[in-house]
């Protein structure tokens, strides 16, 4: 919700004590989480109940958000989502709120991108009320400068959602069509917007004065009786109440507020100790031993490829792919999406939920995934991995809208609901991910230390420089490691499938739970020597850092090149052409947290090679900026230095030829000596 009235919520709808809010405001409890930042009170959450008259009580969940507004649109859809997932299918037992106010509901491109989720399959939560406060301004700006159309509401007609305009000034109408929107929702399980037309009487903030660029408005507003003013005469005049009753039923909410703050305000004072009712308990943390799983696990998982619906006709370019994957679960060569479906498959079996979600995941963006497969004759679907046994997890796999920020918020949020869940977010290129930055920002990075929210959403963003463009290359690393601080998220770029696979399975058992992005490869789906043989799935764990496969002699190697992701298959397979024991091959699986003690085991092995760091980035861009940092200084005086493009504004060239000779002097750079 916005942040006008929301204290006014806190208190009177989630039950949340008027001492609470006082201790907030006097400083006296840490807000959000104590060993981070915290945040300020109009951007918390709260869990709790809500009280009727008649003794009824409704849980009620507050969702923290940030002052980018709208940015909370889609992870209450998310939390809402995966409330209702516990449950039946189409079980709309909790019900979205959404409170805008006007010039963000018109201004913000989320807001269209969350009612155009509203009646689709992978993000339909029953229909949402939206209710926009409509000040008729907008911080300072004004209704004929906010926006094109004639009401702030008009977006909501591109869902065909009933609209419905209120005057704020009289409550019994805004409980009245409060009610109908109630009812509309109930009934049809569709959005519903509620105009609540009123006015600001104070500015934007403390020290704002409305009247320097509103004066007109500013002067009308000041003549008006308040609402409560207004309400109370017309209790009074129809004999509802008397004038002395409101005037003792103001007093006493009145006195109840006094003592509270009284009393907050005493202990901060130090005469009176302060009690803390949010007692640090350190959450558990861990992970498994090891995140293999047994022969019979994969046989099983490479089978449900094979085993189709009696009558199910399937792709003629497909058959081949299946067949390949029950040969892959006997005999090997695991490529990456087959390393991915059994991390997929094996979770289920252990009843953990998974749920993946993005732009062409089913089939997945270079035609590797095929999660779905549809008969050729009568598109009917079939998903294999919702077939390996009678009580295995649930597996949901969608296709999203054409959106990043609206989408990768739905995901978040529905991983910060189902801690028993594998969340999975995953961008058609990597490059496209920057379209979800505020949620990035906002949420994923820093929301636990903001306010002891965590969510262990994945995001896989496909990454690679392969001649495919300045918009088909790069999913950003650097950005997400300047992120990184306070252990606030995993960063990975495994470089083999079992790797991946190892990967996934520690994050859904990890705790603390954290929120891992993974720099995922495109060409390297289908590299011949990127395959991983069934034994490294059976045991085992991820490991941050891989030391040279080779038989080569560690006394010998003047220079170590690490490195990370696809450039290792091309050092590789020049080294294999060119034999050189003179040069070792250290991948780097995890950049974040850094790895630093498995680095400096291995890194100590070559006591006298120089270190290199080799990455297809610019210089500006990549790991290296990280690397030299954060990694170098904890390496014990040793020194690294880089070879990659040169440091450029655009992420890589849109010439094929170019980039054969920039990725032709990397290799010849890294590996002369």
């Amino acid at each position: 919700m916005a942040h006008r009235g929301r204290l006014n919520v806190l208190t009177n709808i989630a039950g949340k004590t008027y001492g609470q809010v006082f201790r907030e405001f006097e400083g006296s409890v840490a807000l959000g989480n104590k060993r981070g930042s915290g945040d300020v009170k109009y951007h918390l959450g709260t869990e709790g109940t809500f009280s009727a008259d008649d003794g009824a009580e409704l849980p009620v969940y507050l969702a923290a958000n940030p002052s980018h507004l709208e940015t909370v649109d889609g992870v209450l859809e998310g939390i809402v989502r995966a409330k209702q997932d516990r449950k039946p299918i189409g079980t709309f037992s909790w019900l979205p709120i959404l409170v805008h106010g006007d010039a963000a509901f018109a201004g913000q491109g989320v807001v269209v991108e969350t009612l155009q989720m509203s009646q689709l399959r992978g993000y339909r939560t029953g229909g949402t009320v939206h209710v926009v406060v409509n000040n008729q301004v907008g911080f300072t700006t004004t209704p004929q400068d906010a926006r094109s159309s004639v009401y702030a509401t008009d977006v909501a007609k591109t869902i065909q959602a009933p609209i419905l305009h209120v005057n704020g000034d009289d409550p019994e109408a805004v409980t009245r069509v409060a009610q109908l929107a109630f009812a509309y929702r109930e009934e049809f399980h569709r959005d519903v917007v509620i105009d609540l037309v009123c006015y600001r009487r104070r500015g934007h903030n403390e020290g704002d004065d409305p009247s320097m660029t509103q004066p007109l408005m500013t002067n009308l507003i000041e003549a008006k009786r308040s609402v409560r003013r207004l309400y109370t005469e017309a209790l009074v005049g129809r004999g509802d109440i008397t004038e002395e009753e409101y005037e003792q039923a103001k007093r006493d909410f009145q006195n109840r507020l006094e003592v509270a703050f009284a009393e907050t305000h005493a202990a901060e004072t130090g005469s009176s100790p302060v009690v803390d009712a949010e007692a640090d308990v350190e959450p558990a943390s861990g992970q498994p031993e090891s995140t293999g799983v047994s022969r019979e696990v994969v046989h099983l998982i490479g089978d449900a490829f094979v085993n189709k619906p009696e009558g199910f006709t399937v792709h003629a370019k497909l058959q081949q792919l299946l067949d390949k994957r029950a040969d892959m679960s006997r005999n090997g060569s695991i490529d990456w999406a087959f390393g991915e479906l059994l991390a997929f498959g094996s979770l289920l079996l252990e009843k953990t939920n998974v749920r993946l979600a993005g732009q062409d995941s089913r089939r997945g963006t270079f035609v590797q995934r095929h999660s779905v497969l549809h008969d050729r004759a009568n598109g009917q679907e079939w998903i294999p991995l919702t077939n390996l046994s009678e009580d295995q997890g649930r597996f949901w796999v969608y296709d999203s809208l054409l959106s990043e920020y609206a989408a990768m918020a739905f995901e978040y949020g529905y991983s910060v609901e189902r801690a028993d869940a594998l969340v999975l977010w995953e961008a058609q290129f990597g490059d496209f991910g920057n379209g979800a930055q505020s949620v990035i920002d906002e949420f994923i990075s820093s929301a636990e230390q903001k306010w002891a929210q965590q969510s262990s959403v994945v995001l896989l963003l496909p990454h690679g420089y392969e001649g495919q463009g300045p918009d088909h290359s790069s999913a950003r690393i650097e950005r997400y490691l300047q992120m990184c601080a306070q252990d606030n998220m995993t960063v990975a770029r495994p470089s083999t499938p079992a790797s991946y696979f190892h990967l996934l399975r520690r994050q859904a058992y990890a705790r603390p739970r954290r929120p891992l992005v993974v720099f995922t490869p495109k060409a390297m789906l289908r590299l011949r020597g990127a395959t991983s043989p069934v034994e490294d799935f059976l045991s085992g764990r991820f490991e941050p850092v891989v030391d040279d496969t080779r038989s080569i002699d560690a006394s010998g190697v003047k220079r170590v090149l690490l490195h990370a992701g696809k450039i290792h298959w091309d050092l590789k397979a020049e080294l294999e052409k060119n034999p050189n024991d003179a040069i070792a091959l250290v991948r780097l699986e995890q950049y974040y947290p850094a790895p630093i003690e498995e680095l400096r085991g291995v890194l100590g092995r070559y006591p006298d090679a120089e270190l290199v760091w080799v990455q297809d980035e610019p210089e500006n861009q990549g790991a290296w900026p990280f690397i030299a940092l954060d990694v170098v200084p904890q390496l014990d005086g040793r020194t690294i230095r880089v070879v990659s493009r040169s440091a450029a504004a655009s992420t890589a060239t849109g010439s094929p030829k170019v980039h054969a000779v920039e990725q032709a002097a990397i290799m010849k750079a890294a590996l002369t000596l």
